[in-house]
């Protein structure tokens, strides 16, 4: 907006006689149950928490409230604030003043975020949308009443006059807004006489914008064999993956759908280092939610398997043969309580959780961190219980 001194007192200044326009003060019955009617569409069927930035002298504001849902007005100028808190007395609404681009209320506080004719004097209008989409819920709603504006019809405007114009189009609001919402519709306002008081040509509408819902969390399932051979560990040297290449870890795979993590594990045994365990040779010994420097996280099964004096190698043999060269450069078994540091840091991690008796944990790397095992870096594992 412009200057914010030069800005409040144009509003204070203009509050005294701002509901005499038809569509501001709503005095007129018919066109407040034109604007009644039209809320009932763009806000949830349900109460909600309501946030009317730039709400003015508060008549959109107690619609919503008279519907029965919980509502916040927020306006720079103090004079429209009070007359706002007037107009909402006893409806159980706030009204605070401040600035509608960045409005002093918590993030993802709000089911609808509703502002009209506002927006189109804002810069950096992008940042705005952004700031407002923060305050809403997942599944919140944008109702962005605006228009684009000129003395006569716009079709019959001269380009020179084009250029008087005022406002945002619908065809560049939807422009912003489309990146930041998982659903938008625009719908016309100006042809409705009745929300005007008189009948008008320039272009008013509204944008209805929702978010994304929240969607139940899912991640991916890892198993891990801790395989024991005494006080040594068998671990295998990545290549070619793509990931963490070079670096040893313990064999493991993940889930496939419709398989439990033993009925996992098992069958990556085999997979990977040709050993058929049967279920009662493993023994769950820690699960590990893990997430990695960037992506997603992941929860780890890890499970122990005894292998005693070494047999006769090859498919259902007992001992371990690297059955993915592809993928596996080496395999190698190595003291439990002297391990390389040429890990992964996940596995590491979960080995040392192992080898203390810790059998839940977080191991959540913050950007930055390194895949690779770092004795002189942070220690991100978190025992829990």
């Amino acid at each position: 907006m412009r200057d914010d001194t030069s800005t409040t007192a144009y509003w204070d200044a203009a509050a005294g006689d701002f509901d005499d326009e038809p569509d501001h003060g709503l005095r007129d019955p018919a066109v407040r149950e034109a604007w009644a009617a039209r809320l009932r569409g763009w806000l949830p069927e349900r109460p909600g928490d309501v946030l009317d930035l730039g709400c003015g002298t508060g008549s959109l504001a107690l619609l919503a409230a008279e519907a029965g849902h919980r509502v916040t007005g927020v306006d720079r100028s103090p004079r429209m604030a009070r007359l706002a808190r007037e107009k909402l007395a006893g409806t159980g609404a706030t009204v605070l003043v401040g600035d509608a681009a960045e409005p002093p209320v918590p993030e993802r506080s709000f089911d609808v975020v509703l502002v009209r004719h506002l927006l189109w004097l804002l810069p950096d209008q992008e940042a705005v949308l952004r700031c407002w989409v923060r305050l809403l819920r997942p599944g919140g709603r944008l109702v962005l009443i605006e228009g684009r504006w000129g003395e006569s019809d716009p079709t019959s405007l001269s380009a020179a006059g084009q250029s008087g114009l005022v406002g945002l189009s619908a065809a560049e609001l939807s422009g912003l807004v489309g990146p930041l919402a998982e659903r938008l519709s625009v719908e016309q306002l100006g042809p409705d006489a009745a929300l005007w008081g008189r009948v008008v040509r320039d272009e008013r509408y509204v944008l209805v914008a929702d978010l994304a819902p929240a969607r139940r969390h899912a991640e991916i399932v890892d198993v891990h064999l801790i395989l024991r051979r005494g006080d040594e560990v068998l671990l295998a040297r990545r290549a070619n993956t793509g990931y963490a290449d070079g670096l040893l870890h313990a064999p493991s795979g993940h889930v496939e759908d419709g398989e439990d993590v033993r009925a996992a594990l098992l069958r990556e045994t085999a997979e990977e280092i040709g050993i058929t365990l049967a279920p009662d040779e493993v023994r769950a010994v820690l699960v590990m939610q893990h997430k990695a420097p960037t992506g997603a996280a992941r929860t780890g099964w890890f499970f122990e398997a005894e292998l005693g004096e070494p047999g006769r190698p090859g498919e259902g043999g007992r001992e371990p043969v690297n059955r993915e060269p592809e993928k596996c450069s080496e395999l190698g078994w190595f003291p439990l309580d002297a391990l390389p540091d040429d890990m992964v840091a996940y596995c590491r991690a979960g080995l040392d959780a192992y080898r203390t008796g810790h059998r839940f944990t977080l191991h959540w790397h913050e950007p930055g961190d390194p895949i690779a095992y770092d004795p002189a870096g942070p220690d991100r594992l978190t025992p829990l219980g």
